[in-house]
C-alpha cells in the first residue's frame, strides 16, 4: 500500500492541534502475535527520527496504548522485538492492527499529549488514574466592589483568587464555614444580594458584614478581603497578631461587643490551625505523593499543603500497574494527576523518577513558572513524607480488605443466584415519580470496585402511551430502551457494558415485565431477579427475592449477602429520587416561554416585567405583544402565532 509522508513540525502555539500533526497507517488484520509484530514494522517505514505520541489500536480501532517517544522510530522499533518485551506488551503488540503518530517538537510536549489522551481515551495497556473527579478549590471573585468567596470547580473562567486544590468537598466546606466566621465574607450570588433590604440570617449568625445593605463600608471590606488573601496566603500568624491587638484595643476602649466579636473570629482562626492535622511550617506550596505496593496492587497517597496549611489528602489506586515499574506508574500518575490540577513550585516524591526532570519541565512550561521535584531526607518534609508514606501503606491495606470482602460477596452472589461466576457488572433499575409526575427511571452499575458512578444513567419517561404512573410501563419503556441501545452499540459485547447481572426494584410484576422485554429482544443470557420488600414492607430486613423460575425465597436478617444487595438496591432508590426531584424542581421554574423559539432569557424577562405572568403573555393580542419593550414586530409575531396557532 501506499506509504503517507508524515506532516511537518507544527509550531508551538498550536502544538496541541493534532489534526495537523496525526497520521495513521494500518497493518494487516492477523489476529496473532506475528500480525501484531507486522502491522507495526509496517508503519516503521514511515517514522521521523522525532518527537512525538504513538497510538497502537486493535481490529476495531479501539486504543489499546499511546506512549510518547524522544525517537519515534527507535521507540516504535523496540515492539518488534517482541522476545525482549514483558507477557503483557507481547498481548499488546499480539492485538495491534494500525497505529496513529502525532509528532511533536519536543518531548516535553509528547509528554504532556500522551497525558492528555490517555485521559481520553482510557486505553487498556496504560496505567490510568481511575478518580478522575475534578478537584474544588476556593474562589475570591475580583469583578465586585464586595468580593465573593465560594466553592469553585472546573475552568476558571471567573475572575479572581483560586486557592487550592482541596482534597474533597467537605474539606472546602469547613475551611469556608470557618472563614465565613474569621472574615466575614459574603456568600451569596450578586443577584441575591441586589435583592436584599435587610440582612439574612448569616449576618445574624455572625458569619456575613452584610454589605448588601451597607452595614461596612467598601474600604472596611476591602481591608477583610486583604485579611483573608493574607490567610490563605500562608500568612496566618500575621492575621493572628493583628485580630489579637484589635480586640485588646477594644476591650481597652470599653468596646466590648466588638471585643467579643473579634474574641469569636480568633477563635475561628484558631480552629483552622488546630485542624491540621499535618505539620508543615516552612514548608510553602508542596503536593507530597508517595507509593505503596503489595503484589502488583499500587496506591498512592497525595498531600496538599499550601501556604504551609494542610488543605487535605487523598488516596489513589491506579489501574493497570501489574508488571509495570513503579517508577513508570509514579511518573504516568503525576502527568494524568496535574493534566487537571495546576501544579505548585515543588514536588515531593518518595523516589527518584528517570523523567523526572523532563515531566518538571512539562508541567513548567504549561503553569508559567518551575516545577521542581524533590526527594527530601531530613527535616520537615521528610517527616512529611514518611507520613505520606505511612497512610499511603495503611490505605493501601484497607483497600485489599476491602477488595477481598467484595470478592467473597460477588462470590456469594453468584451462587445466591445460579450465576457461572461472580458477577462483573451489576445493574439496578429504579422508577420514581409522583403520581405520574417528572417521571423518571434510573440505572446503577456495580461492580467488584465499588459502584460506578460514571455509568449511572437516567431516563426521562417519553413515551405518550405510558399511563401516569404506571409502574409495568415505565421499566418496560426503561430496560427497552437500555436493551436496544446495548444490541446497536456492542452486538459482540466485547465492551464490558453487557450486565451479568439485572436486579429490578419490584416484585414478581416487575419481573415479569423485564423478562418479557428481554424475550422480545431476545435476549437470554442475562440473570433477571427482582428484589421486593417483605411482608413488612421491609421494616424487618427481610426482602422476598424473585427469580426467573419462579422461585420466591428470603435470606437470614444478618447475612452479609442480604446487607450487601439491600445497599444496591438504596443505591438506585437513592439516585432515582435525586434524579427526579431534580426534574420536578425544574419542571417547577419552567415557563410556556421556554417552548417558544426564538424568546431567550432576555426576552422573556422582558415579557414577564411588562405582562405579569407567563398567562397573560399567551391571552396578549398582536398589538399588545409588539408594545413590550425589546420585542419587535417580528418576533411578536412569531409569539402570536405559537399561542394561536391557525
Amino acid at each position: 500500500m501506499a506509504q503517507p509522508t508524515p506532516p511537518a513540525s507544527t509550531g508551538m502555539s498550536d502544538r496541541f492541534a493534532e489534526e495537523q500533526a496525526t497520521y495513521a497507517v494500518r497493518g494487516a488484520d492477523a489476529p496473532d502475535l506475528a500480525g501484531g509484530v507486522a502491522a507495526i514494522r509496517n508503519v516503521l517505514a514511515t517514522l521521523p527520527a522525532r518527537p512525538g505520541v504513538y497510538r497502537m489500536q486493535d481490529a476495531r480501532g479501539d486504543v489499546l496504548y499511546v506512549g510518547k517517544a524522544r525517537a519515534l522510530k527507535s521507540r516504535v522499533t523496540n515492539y518488534t522485538q517482541v522476545d525482549r518485551l514483558p507477557k503483557r506488551l507481547q498481548r499488546m503488540v499480539a492485538l495491534t492492527r494500525s497505529m496513529t503518530i502525532v509528532t511533536t517538537n519536543n518531548e516535553a510536549e509528547a509528554l504532556l499529549l500522551e497525558a492528555q489522551l490517555i485521559k481520553r481515551y482510557r486505553p487498556a495497556y496504560n496505567v490510568l488514574l481511575r478518580d478522575d473527579k475534578s478537584f474544588p478549590f476556593i474562589l475570591l471573585r475580583a469583578d465586585h466592589d464586595f468580593p465573593r468567596i465560594q466553592k469553585h470547580r472546573g475552568a476558571r473562567r471567573a475572575k479572581g483568587n483560586y486557592y487550592g486544590p482541596f482534597a474533597s468537598a467537605g474539606a472546602v466546606n469547613t475551611t469556608l464555614n470557618a472563614l465565613q466566621k474569621l472574615f466575614l465574607l459574603r456568600s451569596c450570588t450578586d443577584g441575591f444580594m441586589k435583592r436584599r433590604d435587610r440582612p439574612c440570617l448569616l449576618y445574624q449568625i455572625k458569619r456575613c458584614s452584610a454589605p448588601c445593605v451597607g452595614r461596612i463600608s467598601t474600604d472596611d471590606y476591602a481591608e477583610l478581603v486583604a485579611d483573608a488573601k493574607a490567610f490563605l496566603g500562608g500568612k496566618s500568624t500575621q492575621v493572628q497578631a493583628k485580630l489579637g491587638a484589635q480586640m485588646e484595643a477594644a476591650a481597652a476602649a470599653m468596646d466590648f461587643e466588638l471585643a467579643a466579636i473579634l474574641r469569636d473570629r480568633l477563635r475561628a482562626l484558631t480552629f483552622i490551625q488546630g485542624s491540621q492535622a499535618i505539620n508543615a511550617d516552612g514548608v510553602g506550596d508542596a503536593d507530597v505523593f508517595a507509593m505503596a505496593n503489595r503484589n502488583g496492587v499500587i496506591g498512592v497517597q497525595a498531600f496538599f499543603i499550601r501556604g504551609g496549611q494542610n488543605w487535605g489528602h487523598r488516596s489513589f489506586f491506579p489501574a493497570h500497574t501489574n508488571d509495570v515499574p513503579e517508577e513508570e506508574v509514579l511518573t504516568a500518575f503525576l502527568g494524568q494527576f496535574y493534566e487537571q490540577v495546576p501544579p505548585p513550585r515543588t514536588v515531593l516524591l518518595d523516589r527518584e523518577l528517570p523523567d523526572g526532570a523532563l515531566l518538571g519541565e512539562a508541567l513548567g512550561a504549561r503553569a508559567g513558572h518551575r516545577v521542581a521535584f524533590s526527594v527530601p531526607q531530613r527535616g520537615v518534609r521528610r517527616k512529611l513524607l514518611d507520613q505520606a508514606k505511612r497512610n499511603a501503606e495503611e490505605a493501601l491495606d484497607r483497600r485489599l480488605a476491602e477488595s477481598t470482602t467484595q470478592a467473597r460477596l460477588l462470590r456469594e452472589v453468584a451462587e445466591l443466584f445460579d450465576l457461572p461466576e461472580p458477577p462483573d457488572r451489576i445493574e439496578i433499575y429504579d422508577n420514581s415519580h409522583i403520581q405520574g409526575t417528572s417521571a423518571l427511571g434510573a440505572m446503577v452499575v456495580a461492580g467488584p470496585e465499588g459502584f460506578r458512578k460514571g455509568q449511572y444513567r437516567k431516563f426521562n419517561i417519553k413515551n405518550s402511551a405510558t399511563e401516569p404512573g404506571d409502574d409495568f410501563a415505565m421499566m418496560r419503556e426503561v430496560l427497552t430502551r437500555r436493551f436496544t441501545r446495548a444490541q446497536a452499540d456492542d452486538p459482540d459485547r466485547a465492551a464490558g457494558d453487557w450486565p451479568d447481572l439485572v436486579l429490578i426494584d419490584g416484585g414478581r410484576g416487575h419481573l415479569n415485565v423485564a423478562r418479557a422485554v428481554l424475550d422480545a429482544l431476545e435476549i437470554e443470557d442475562v440473570c433477571l431477579v427482582g428484589i421486593a420488600k417483605g411482608p413488612h414492607h421491609g421494616r424487618d430486613g427481610r426482602e422476598v427475592f424473585h427469580l426467573m423460575d419462579g422461585r420466591e425465597f428470603q435470606l437470614p436478617v444478618n447475612a452479609p449477602v442480604l446487607f450487601y444487595l439491600q445497599r444496591l438496591r438504596d443505591e438506585a432508590h437513592r439516585f432515582a429520587i435525586g434524579a427526579h426531584r431534580a426534574k420536578r424542581a425544574k419542571a417547577i421554574g419552567a415557563s410556556p416561554l421556554d417552548d417558544v423559539p426564538g424568546i431567550g432569557p432576555a426576552r422573556k424577562k422582558a415579557l414577564l416585567m411588562h405582562f405579569g405572568t407567563a398567562r397573560a403573555v399567551r391571552g396578549a393580542s398582536l398589538e399588545d405583544l409588539q408594545k413590550a419593550p425589546g420585542i419587535s414586530a417580528a418576533v411578536a409575531q412569531q409569539l402570536h402565532d405559537f399561542f394561536n396557532p391557525r
